[in-house]
């Protein structure tokens, strides 16, 4: 492992941004080059990404805690630099904000220790996705990163996550839905150095308090909300913990899009901050 820039840890990180940004949100970057703004289209994509997602990253800084880039938007384009820069970037002038690199890796342990560099060491994002098909030994690299996050997808958002997500696994002679079987291993067993979390979908909020139940105070990142329609009310009843916190409700598109003009900053502030405060009308203690 190379030297890391000194930063809180990941939990630390999150607890941080959630006190001092009064915001459970995390804003999503997914540049789409047909979706760009079109002043911005006379650029080269490099340069009209980190145009669009450095203001975007500005605009919406004050009511977010947490930023999630998706790695594939920028690697179909060969734009990884980019996302060096911005995550770069968001350290620099938005230190309080964790950066979590949605990648989703999922491969064997020499393989995922490659992902591992990749994510910490090359972009020295905070915490990285990863899937827990494979079992431990293929998110086991991860945790030799003892300050970085590694959030596990468990109970995922998309219409298919159901054809293996909710079949009953035998544990311990009790049959047991799958993801449910993810978040007891991530909670009791993987979670070594203590900056796990997982990633539960906000269209099931019967799941998400399922998860919840079985994990305790572990951070929950809900993606599902503003263009996938999950409901924000049911979400936080079943996903926040005692303390009023304990998830990063994540929204992408419907931030970010906000507008195809100039203003496309500005609208995303807007938005974002919209969301900040009915997120918070829904936090237990209130707005």
């Amino acid at each position: 492992m190379t030297q890391q820039n000194q930063r809180p840890t990941f939990i630390q990180q999150l607890h941080n941004a959630w006190a001092v940004q009064n915001s459970l949100l995390c804003v999503g970057l997914d540049p789409e080059w047909h979706k760009l703004p079109a002043h911005l289209k006379h650029l080269t994509v490099h340069e009209a990404f980190y145009i669009f997602c450095k203001d975007i990253i500005d605009a919406t800084a004050p009511f977010a805690s947490g930023f999630k880039p998706q790695i594939a938007y920028f690697a179909a384009h060969g734009a990884e630099s980019v996302l060096q820069e911005l995550i770069a970037y968001s350290h620099k002038h938005h230190p309080q904000i964790p950066v979590i690199l949605d990648a989703k890796r999922g491969d064997i342990g020499s393989t995922a220790a490659q992902y591992a560099v990749e994510a910490f060491e090359r972009y020295q994002a905070d915490a990285v996705t990863v899937n827990p098909y494979m079992g431990f030994d293929s998110v086991e690299p991860y945790l030799a990163y003892p300050d970085k996050g590694v959030v596990v997808l468990c109970r995922t958002s998309n219409q298919g996550g159901s054809d293996l997500q909710f079949l009953d696994v035998l544990v311990n002679g009790q049959a047991t839905p799958l993801y449910q079987h993810v978040a007891h291993l991530v909670a009791n067993q993987w979670n070594t150095n203590g900056q796990c979390a997982l990633v539960v979908g906000a269209t099931f909020p019967a799941e998400i308090a399922a998860v919840r139940q079985i994990v305790g105070d572990m951070p929950l990142l809900i993606p599902g909300i503003g263009a996938q329609g999950g409901d924000l009310a049911a979400t936080m009843a079943a996903g926040q913990t005692a303390q009023g916190a304990g998830v990063m409700i994540n929204s992408s598109r419907a931030i970010i899009y906000a507008s195809a003009g100039e203003d496309f900053a500005q609208a995303a502030g807007i938005v974002a901050q919209q969301t900040q405060l009915a997120i918070a009308q829904c936090r237990i203690g209130g707005a």
